[in-house]
């Protein structure tokens, strides 16, 4: 039996979508996303921790991301962990994970149209500022 690799996320983008087209003629768009999560403390007191989250998408929908996503937007995405490897100035070898998406669906509000999959698009996307990357120690408790 083969394995499963499919990660699913629902959060806000960090930046704008940095889009490009690379040497073959195919576009390609890099998505910050941040997702929160909060609980209460032992000691009473709310938590909350963001993590960030690196999205390649491609092709067409790549396109469609960069024409009408922008910071703070809210998405869903549906995609596969994909880790990449490269030797840096130094001749180190250097690894990220980045999620590589297979359907991006733009949420918001019940008055904005949502969706952009692998072949849909959509128009008057509005969306609410999201704050700078929040930090977080490593020394902070983890809630579980």
């Amino acid at each position: 039996m083969s394995g499963i690799n499919k990660v699913i996320l629902v959060g806000r983008l960090g930046a704008d979508p940095e889009v490009k087209t690379i040497s073959q003629g195919q576009t390609v768009a890099k998505l910050s996303v941040a997702t929160s999560e909060s609980w209460t403390g032992k000691d009473g007191q709310k938590q909350e921790r963001t993590e960030w989250h690196k999205v390649t998408v491609w092709g067409k929908l790549a396109e469609i991301c960069g024409k009408h996503l922008s910071k703070g937007r809210q998405v869903y995405v549906e995609g596969k962990l994909q880790t990449r490897s490269w030797e840096d100035q130094q001749g180190q070898k250097k690894y990220a994970t980045d999620i590589v998406a297979s359907t991006v669906q733009f949420l918001g509000a019940a008055t904005e149209r949502s969706s952009t999959s692998n072949n849909s698009s959509s128009d008057d996307m509005n969306y609410q500022d999201f704050g700078p990357e929040p930090t977080f120690q490593a020394a902070d408790e983890i809630p579980f």
